[in-house]
């Protein structure tokens, strides 16, 4: 079993060295022939725009919604063996598949050969109901789940009625035990702090051929987790990272202790000794509909390419 080392996701198709920066997303028109993670929504769990939110940052987008704001999901291509992943399975799942479709156009299943789930807040599980019976009638899609997601799914409708109708079927994960999914690709789970009211959370290493990507879309702070993330971002070649607030001005409204997350601000700086290298490995992704870096041409956007690091963007895909 390979030793699991939390890192973050970092670099578009055809990157073949980590020491260059990428600053701007690039759109791939082409079907991947090698096993590669796609970025297929990076907003937080409720979506841009947000519901009842009145402010500047949506009232324009429900008026002319942007389609390229899709919540937090990747999805994982092997052409050599034929099989797609999805990890969390968001209200926009519907879309997300069929896009994940068209980059693995010899897979003809509607929908994936299985589900990474990593904990059980909206925007991560409830893409779930679409299997079911009043939508797609699914049979038995593998669902990964940790223990605590397991038992709430089983115990609690409407998901106790999928595993009822076989409409998925439950595969056990357990903490930063590896599963070998195919030839080309592999799995760590590993378990992070956050607000576990329904289930644990979990962060993902994806392990490919010849790269190794980190996804952890939902962490309360950095501090918090036993493990140095500035170190872990060395051990890896993409680290997609949550990157909720860009600061804790943007809520206003609420009490941001309610709502942990590192602010794109405090990775930064928690970051700011690591070489260009490291640096750009660092994916930000999972930004609130209050964060100015959902528009590539925010100067906080601006700001933090310049210091060296990335935005994941809707579209972007990264080569295992």
């Amino acid at each position: 079993m390979k030793k699991l080392i939390p890192v973050i996701f970092a670099c578009l198709l055809g990157c073949k060295d980590v020491d260059k920066a990428i600053t701007t997303p690039v759109k791939v028109q082409n079907v991947p022939s090698h096993t590669s993670v796609i970025v297929l929504g990076n907003v937080q769990d409720a979506g841009s725009p947000h519901i009842a939110c009145k402010k500047e940052c949506c009232l324009e987008l429900f008026q002319n919604p942007d389609d390229t704001r899709k919540v937090v999901s990747l999805g994982v291509v092997d052409p050599e063996n034929n099989r797609k992943y999805l990890f969390d399975a968001t209200p926009d799942m519907p879309e997300q598949l069929k896009i994940l479709k068209n980059y693995l156009p010899k897979n003809v299943n509607e929908t994936v050969d299985g589900i990474f789930l990593t904990h059980a807040h909206i925007g991560h599980y409830t893409g779930l109901m679409y299997l079911g019976t009043e939508a797609m009638g699914a049979s038995n899609v593998n669902v990964f789940a940790m223990p605590v997601m397991d038992s709430y799914l089983r115990n609690n409708g409407p998901w106790s009625q999928l595993i009822g109708n076989q409409n998925i079927s439950l595969q056990a994960l357990k903490n930063k035990l590896e599963i070998s999914l195919t030839s080309n690709l592999s799995v760590i789970p590993f378990l992070v702090p956050h607000r576990d009211e329904y289930s644990e959370t979990v962060g993902y290493k994806i392990v490919g051929p010849n790269k190794t990507a980190l996804f952890i879309p939902d962490i309360d702070k950095w501090h918090k987790w036993e493990t140095n993330i500035a170190d872990e971002i060395k051990q890896v070649d993409y680290a997609f990272l949550d990157a909720g607030f860009f600061s804790e001005e943007e809520i206003d409204n609420r009490d941001i202790s309610e709502i942990p997350h590192p602010t794109v601000q405090e990775s930064m700086e928690l970051f700011a000794e690591l070489p260009l290298k490291e640096k750009t490995k660092v994916w930000f992704i999972h930004m609130n509909h209050t964060n100015p870096m959902l528009n590539p041409e925010s100067e906080q956007s601006k700001l933090v390419i310049s210091k060296g690091y990335n935005i994941a963007r809707f579209k972007n895909l990264f080569e295992l």
